[in-house]
């Protein structure tokens, strides 16, 4: 491993954002085991070694409940919780039309290569656990 693919496992970010990953990280939404629920998938990135699962509760074609467990970087965690924040309560329709760009901004930090896939950990987690639902449920 080279000096510039050593990755800062507690990087979270710079200026004034960094404190909601901050909080998102240590007392992260929506974490835990959701009981009887309608599908479950989890995420791993082989580069960094972050992990996540979620499992969904739907009903009426609404995001009932939304619970995540995992472990990771700050920017994985935090990405886990504002994103299942956020969805709670929307239908599938609108929870599918979401794209990466909309969890960057959620992030509110920049970026860097090195971190889009701790930022997007979320995303695939939930893009693949509402395709594992649809399937389960026609």
């Amino acid at each position: 491993m080279t000096q510039n693919q050593i990755i800062d496992r507690d990087y979270a970010g710079e200026g004034i954002y960094r404190e909601n990953i901050i909080d998102h990280y240590k007392s992260p939404r929506n974490f835990g085991i959701l009981e009887n629920s309608d599908a479950e998938y989890m995420e791993f990135n082989p580069l960094c070694g972050d992990e996540a699962t979620m499992q969904i509760k739907i009903k009426d074609n609404l995001i009932k409940d939304i619970k995540f467990k995992g472990k990771g970087c700050a920017i994985s965690m935090a990405s886990c919780s504002i994103l299942t924040e956020k969805i709670k309560g929307k239908s599938l329709n609108e929870v599918k039309k979401l794209e990466k760009e909309q969890v960057y901004e959620m992030l509110s930090i920049p970026i860097s290569p090195q971190r889009v896939k701790c930022a997007l950990l979320s995303w695939e987690t939930l893009r693949r656990l509402i395709k594992i639902y649809e399937n389960k449920n026609g």
